[in-house]
């Protein structure tokens, strides 16, 4: 008679159970799986991570806007900074981080940064895949640190062109001065 009582006190109480939510199905879609799991390990969900922004994978290059030119022709130098990674990355793509570098071998002919009076900070979310290009018209002049006189200009030849962002740097983007 217990064992009896027990079943039946089970079986009503399993009758009056919250349903739980209820799911309703848009024609034509799939059933919604009502599977149960006792399993305590499969039964909780752990939400995917957020990506996280990885500084390292964001790159910075350099190139010009044509292999060489003629005299009189400016070179447009260009730095492009492309977020690699999984998650969207703010950086810092201010004046203050940005240096264009000019060298004729081991000749330091120009730096952006020699004469710049101040540097200002300009941070912008770069999007995964994606990126932002600073353009430097060169006006073919020499500089040095301190922005001292130097009246000697670039002569015909071989240069590379060097584009830093804080403590990334390019690989060398060659170019030729006619």
């Amino acid at each position: 008679m217990l064992v009896a009582g027990a079943v039946a006190m089970s079986s009503s109480l399993a009758g009056k159970a919250d349903p739980g939510p209820s799911t309703t199905q848009a024609p034509g879609a799939a059933p919604a799986s009502q599977a149960a799991t006792t399993d305590p390990i499969a039964a909780t969900t752990t939400p995917a991570a957020t990506p996280v922004c990885d500084l390292n994978l964001v790159t910075v290059t350099a190139s010009t806007d044509q292999p060489a030119y003629a005299a009189g022709q400016n070179p447009v130098l260009s730095m492009k900074i492309t977020n690699g990674g999984a998650a969207p990355c703010q950086v810092n793509v201010g004046t203050s981080q940005m240096e264009f570098l000019v060298m004729s071998g081991e000749d330091r002919i120009f730096s952006s940064k020699d004469c710049q009076a101040k540097g200002d900070d300009l941070v912008k979310q770069i999007d995964p895949g994606k990126s932002e290009i600073a353009n430097f018209p060169w006006q073919r002049n020499r500089t040095t640190e301190g922005c001292g006189v130097i009246s000697a200009k670039p002569a015909t030849g071989t240069y590379t062109f060097k584009a830093v962002l804080g403590n990334k740097a390019s690989t060398k983007a060659v170019f030729q001065l006619g």
